[in-house]
C-alpha cells in the first residue's frame, strides 16, 4: 500500500495548490486561512479536513497546532502583495514578513518537504534570501525555479516562482525533472477548452498603453482580482486581435475560475467582487498539480543524482522561462 504522503497547505485562499496537490495522490489533512469568503469557499470544496484560522505571523504558535497534524510536507504562498507586479513592491509593508515567517514555520517542524509559491518577483526581495538562509540552516536543499503556468499544463500567461526544499538532500535536486517534463508549446484557451462559441474576448488593461482585446487562439493573460466590462471609454489598441468590439464581452466569473483550472463542480463562496478575488489570487490547479507530479515521482523513485551546473546562489535565474 502506498503510504500516504500527509500534507498541510498555508496561506491556502481558496484551496488552488490543496486541489493540485490532492489530485496528484497527497492526503491534504490541513489548512490555514484567515479570509472569511475564502475559507468558506474552501470548506464547502474539501470536506475530510479542516481549515483553520491562525497568525502564522506568531511561529511560535503555528509551529505548536500544525506539528500535531504530523505533515510530512508543507505547501504555501505567503502573500505577495509586496512583491507583486500590481503591488507597490514595498518590502517594508509588513506582509512580506510572512515569507519570513513561513520559513520559521518550517525549519521548526522540519517536515521531510516543503513548497514556498509566489509571484516572480520575490527573486529579487531581501526576505527571499532571508528565507533562504533559514531553510538551508534547518538542512533543506533547495530547487527555485520561476515557471510559466501555460507551459505546465495551464491556458493562462502566468509566471509564478517556486521553491521546492527537501531534507538532506542537494540544491538543484528537482530542476532537471521539472524541466524534462515543461512542455515545449504555450497552452491556448482552445487547446484546453476545445471547441467555444466565441473566439475573441476583453481584458481589461492595467492601463490604455496596453491591449485589452485576446484571442482564444493564445494563452490567457495572468487572470487578476478583478473582471471589469468594456468601458465606452476604451480606446483601442493596435495589438487588440478584433477592432469592432461590438461582440466582445469579458470573460465570464466560471470561465476565469476554469481557465485557472478549478474543475467546473468547484463551488465559490462570497459576493461577486469577494469570488473573483479568490479567482484571481488562487494558484491555478493545474500548476499545482505539475509541482506535486513532480515530488510524487521523486517520493516514489528517489532524489535524481544529475547535479545543476551551478547552484541557485550562484545563479538566481536558473531554470527561469521567460
Amino acid at each position: 500500500m502506498k503510504k500516504q504522503i500527509r500534507t498541510i497547505d498555508l496561506f491556502a485562499g481558496c484551496g488552488g495548490l490543496s486541489l493540485g496537490f490532492a489530485s496528484a495522490g497527497f492526503k491534504i489533512v490541513g489548512a490555514v486561512d484567515n479570509w472569511a469568503p475564502a475559507v468558506k469557499t474552501y470548506r464547502r470544496n474539501f470536506t475530510d479536513h479542516d481549515i483553520f484560522d491562525l497568525d502564522l505571523s506568531d511561529v511560535e504558535k503555528s509551529v505548536s497546532e500544525l506539528s500535531k497534524l504530523r505533515p510530512d510536507i508543507i505547501v504555501g504562498g505567503p502573500p505577495c502583495q509586496d512583491y507583486s507586479h500590481a503591488g507597490k513592491r514595498d518590502e517594508t509593508r509588513g506582509r512580506a514578513d510572512l515569507t519570513v515567517s513561513y520559513a520559521k514555520i518550517i525549519s521548526n517542524i522540519k517536515p521531510e518537504w516543503f513548497v514556498m509559491e509566489n509571484v516572480d518577483q520575490i527573486t529579487k526581495s531581501k526576505k527571499l534570501t532571508e528565507a533562504k538562509e533559514i531553510f538551508k540552516k534547518a538542512g533543506y536543499g533547495l530547487t527555485q525555479i520561476v515557471l510559466d503556468a501555460s507551459l505546465c499544463g495551464v491556458p493562462q500567461k502566468r509566471k509564478r516562482f517556486f521553491l521546492i526544499g527537501k531534507l538532506k538532500a542537494h540544491d538543484n535536486f528537482a530542476l532537471a525533472l521539472i524541466q524534462e517534463k515543461i512542455a515545449t508549446s504555450p497552452m491556448t484557451i482552445r487547446d484546453y477548452f476545445g471547441d467555444l462559441d466565441f473566439d475573441y474576448y476583453y481584458r481589461h488593461p492595467r492601463n490604455y498603453n496596453r491591449r485589452g482585446v485576446f484571442s482564444v487562439d493564445e494563452p490567457s493573460p495572468t487572470i487578476r482580482g478583478v473582471n471589469r466590462p468594456i468601458p465606452k471609454g476604451y480606446p483601442g489598441h493596435s495589438l487588440d486581435k478584433v477592432k469592432d468590439l461590438s461582440t466582445i464581452r469579458p470573460l465570464t466569473t466560471l470561465e476565469r475560475a476554469q481557465i485557472q483550472t478549478f474543475p467546473k463542480d468547484f463551488i465559490f463562496e462570497g459576493s461577486k467582487t469577494e469570488i473573483e478575488q479568490q479567482i484571481g489570487n488562487a494558484v491555478p490547479v493545474n500548476l499545482a498539480n505539475f509541482v506535486a507530479s513532480v515530488i510524487m515521482e521523486i517520493v516514489e523513485n528517489g532524489v535524481p543524482k544529475i547535479t545543476a551546473p551551478a547552484t541557485l546562489f550562484e545563479r538566481e535565474d536558473i531554470g527561469v522561462l521567460a
